[in-house]
């Protein structure tokens, strides 16, 4: 019997505080499994976490300054809040941009395991600049996001999960989401920080501008134009099923009867939506940065938030029987 469920929560939380150092405690032990992995012999040192946070995403290290602060004498805490050099990690994900009626929009899928994910969906200010995002542990990473100034960014893994000497992708996110507000910002930011494995990273803003970089150890960022992307960079067989995915979501753009509804409801449908207990389609997001509205979608509901009007609560999904 694999029948699951799992909780989405939604939040208003401004800067880390008492509840999020609570959160943090109660979830270390998972928070270090995600860094270590099954065993990371060659981790980095707490003061080489922070050097390369400083180096390479100054404006994060007041805040992680406080966090740090907050976790108290806690090394192995200061290297998981940096997220430089975690384990590398599979999922799966699909996702397009939509420049039609009722554009621009992202829509994404995120394929993950329900136990692995947070399901925490934030509206938090940092530094002053609002964002919204579906964020994972252990501070604030974002799968996807958009912030005030009207950009997106959402990522799906890349390729294999070889490991290399930089942060992970949820991090990249967050600091992108914190720092720019134009898509040519987040591809000048997004090609000079070293992500820890294989990413690709969608960016869309208000104005219907729109980049994939590819992104990873020993390779140089490549940034292209491509409107559809889900797990693999510039070669994959063609029989693969990240290939089929991202065959199906060009064949939809390509469909002059296409509307964003109908966009959507293609990612509940095979092969895009996944029932696999091992990578389950979590939830569909579709992000409207004109409108500073993102659709948080699961069949039969839907869970809007915007910087207008962002709602608390929570939301418990049963995704029935998965397979094995």
């Amino acid at each position: 019997m694999n029948r699951m469920e799992k909780t989405f929560t939604a939040h208003r939380e401004d800067r880390p505080g008492a509840s999020w150092l609570a959160r943090f405690r109660d979830g270390r032990d998972d928070a270090a499994r995600w860094y270590l992995g099954d065993g990371v012999s060659d981790g980095p040192s707490s003061a080489e976490c922070r050097t390369a946070l400083s180096q390479h995403m100054p404006e994060l290290v007041p805040h992680y300054d406080d966090l740090c602060g907050m976790v108290g004498d806690d090394d192995l805490a200061h290297r998981i809040l940096s997220h430089y050099r975690p384990a590398a990690h599979r999922q799966g994900c699909s996702q397009a941009v939509w420049l039609g009626d009722e554009g621009p929009a992202l829509i994404r899928n995120y394929d993950y395991p329900l136990t692995s994910i947070t399901g925490r969906i934030e509206l938090t200010a940092w530094g002053g600049r609002r964002v919204i995002g579906m964020v994972q542990r252990p501070w604030g990473g974002c799968l996807d996001g958009m912030n005030e100034d009207g950009l997106v960014a959402s990522c799906t893994l890349g390729g294999i999960a070889r490991r290399g000497q930089g942060f992970a992708i949820i991090q990249m996110l967050r600091y992108v989401l914190e720092t720019c507000g134009s898509v040519p910002e987040a591809v000048a930011a997004l090609c000079r920080l070293p992500a820890v494995q294989l990413h690709n990273v969608t960016v869309l803003d208000r104005w219907g501008d729109h980049a994939t970089v590819f992104l990873g150890p020993r390779r140089e960022p490549a940034v292209t134009r491509q409107m559809t992307c889900t797990n693999h960079q510039e070669r994959i067989l063609p029989a693969s099923r990240s290939a089929l995915r991202q065959r199906v979501l060009e064949e939809a753009l390509a469909d002059p009867a296409m509307s964003l509804e109908t966009l959507a409801g293609r990612f509940f449908a095979p092969p895009l939506y996944s029932r696999k207990l091992s990578f389950t389609t979590a939830y569909t997001a579709v992000y409207r940065p004109a409108s500073g509205r993102v659709d948080y979608l699961w069949p039969g509901h839907s869970w809007s938030q915007s910087f207008d009007r962002f709602e608390e609560g929570a939301y418990t999904h049963d995704y029935g029987e998965l397979e094995a």
